[in-house]
C-alpha cells in the first residue's frame, strides 16, 4: 500500500509540474494585441524605406554600413547593439515586438539562421525570438494597431494589400489587385492616394476595411500630421502642398518640384528636383523658413527625434545626417559605421 500510495503522489506531482509548464509555455508565448492607436513607424519615415523607427526610448535601425542589418541604439547614438543580419527596410515598433521586411540572409537570433530567407519578420524588441509573419515580396508595410499591412508583390505586375495580426492569426486579403500604400495610418484610418483612374485621397477604415474618397485631389504619398495631408501635387509638377481635414482646403507650401520628403514635429524636410542646383531642404511645417541642408541629390530622409539621416542617391554610404531641430550641421554618421566596424573584428 505505501508503495502504491507514494507512485500515486510522485505521478500526481509529476503531472501537476507538466500541468504549469505547459501552462507557463503558453502564457510567455502568448502576443499581446496592441491598442487601435498603436503606429509602428512615421508615414515619413515609411516612405523613405523605414530605415529608422524611434519607439519607447530606442531607435531602431537598418544598418547602411552593414548591409542594412537591424541595429539598435539610444536616440542619441548610444549603446548601439546589433540584433539582426540581413539587408531590411520597413522597420516597425509597437508593443513588445520589433516588425521589418528583409531581403535575404537574414539571422534569426536565438533561434538559428534562415540564409536566403525573405518576407515580413517579427521579434522581441531585443532581437530575440525570431518569427516568418509570411514569406513574400514587399512593397510597403505599416503597422495599424494590431495588424500589419502591407503591399505584397506576387510578380512584377501584380501587387495586393493584405494583412495579418501580429499573433500571426487572421490574415486576410485585402485589396487583391491594387496598389495600397498603408503607410499613413491616424487612429484606425489609412489615408492613401489612388492608383490606377485618378489620385485622389482616399480613406481605408481598418475595422471593416472599406474605403471612400476624402479628397478629389492630386496627390502623391500623403502623410498626416496634426489635421493636415502633406502631399506631392502630381499634377503641379510635384510641388509639396497640404490639405485641411478640417476646413477641406489645400496650400502650396513650395513650387519647387520635390523627389521625396518627411514631415516632423514643426519641420519639413525635402528633396529638390533642379537640373542645375538640387538640394536637400527644410523649412516649418507652414512652408516659411525655407534653408538649404546640403547641395545635391539626396534619398532615404528618415527623422528620429534628435537626428535627420539621409545618403546621396544611389551611394548607401557614407550616411549623414543633421539635428532635426537645432542649427544645420552635416556630419557623418560615424557611430553606425564604428558599430558595423565591430562586428567584423
Amino acid at each position: 500500500m505505501r508503495s502504491t500510495t507514494k507512485t500515486i503522489l510522485v505521478v500526481s506531482i509529476v503531472s501537476v509540474i507538466l500541468i504549469l509548464s505547459v501552462t507557463v509555455i503558453a502564457l510567455t508565448g502568448r502576443i499581446t494585441l496592441n491598442d487601435e492607436s498603436t503606429v509602428g513607424n512615421t508615414a515619413g519615415n515609411l516612405n523613405n524605406n523605414g530605415y529608422f523607427c524611434e519607439y519607447d526610448g530606442r531607435v531602431y535601425f537598418a544598418n547602411a554600413y552593414d548591409n542594412y542589418s537591424v541595429y539598435s541604439m539610444n536616440p542619441d547614438e548610444t549603446d548601439i547593439k546589433k540584433l539582426h543580419s540581413g539587408s531590411s527596410s520597413f522597420l516597425n515598433a509597437g508593443g513588445d515586438h520589433l516588425y521589418y521586411v528583409t531581403a535575404g540572409n537574414a539571422d534569426s537570433g536565438d533561434t538559428g539562421s534562415f540564409r536566403g530567407a525573405y518576407g515580413i519578420y517579427r521579434s522581441k524588441l531585443n532581437g530575440k525570438g525570431v518569427t516568418g509573419m509570411d514569406r513574400c515580396h514587399v512593397a510597403a508595410m505599416q503597422l495599424c494597431g494590431s495588424y500589419l499591412y502591407y503591399d505584397k508583390i506576387d510578380t512584377k505586375t501584380s501587387i495586393s494589400l493584405e494583412k495579418i495580426r501580429i499573433d500571426k492569426e487572421d490574415k486576410q486579403t485585402v485589396n487583391p489587385a491594387a496598389l495600397i500604400n498603408p503607410h499613413c495610418y491616424v487612429n484606425g484610418v489609412i489615408y492613401y492616394c489612388g492608383t490606377a483612374e485618378d489620385h485622389y485621397l482616399y480613406a481605408l477604415n481598418t475595422a471593416n476595411d472599406t474605403a471612400g474618397v476624402v479628397w478629389e485631389g492630386n496627390l502623391w504619398n500623403p502623410v498626416y500630421e496634426n489635421g493636415y495631408i502633406y502631399y506631392m501635387d502630381v499634377g503641379n509638377d510635384y510641388r509639396l502642398c497640404r490639405y485641411s481635414l478640417y476646413d477641406d482646403a489645400a496650400e502650396v507650401l513650395t513650387e519647387e518640384r520635390i523627389d521625396l520628403f518627411n514631415v516632423y514635429g514643426n519641420y519639413i524636410y525635402y528633396q529638390t528636383n533642379d537640373a542645375s542646383s538640387p538640394a536637400l531642404k527644410r523649412m516649418y511645417i507652414d512652408g516659411t523658413s525655407q534653408e538649404t541642408v546640403r547641395s545635391g541629390i539626396y534619398e532615404n530622409i528618415n527623422i528620429t527625434s534628435q537626428y535627420v539621416y539621409f545618403n546621396a542617391y544611389g551611394s548607401p554610404t557614407p550616411v549623414y545626417k543633421t539635428s532635426t531641430f537645432g542649427s544645420v550641421n552635416v556630419t557623418a554618421f560615424d557611430a553606425g559605421m564604428q558599430a558595423a566596424l565591430k562586428e567584423t573584428e
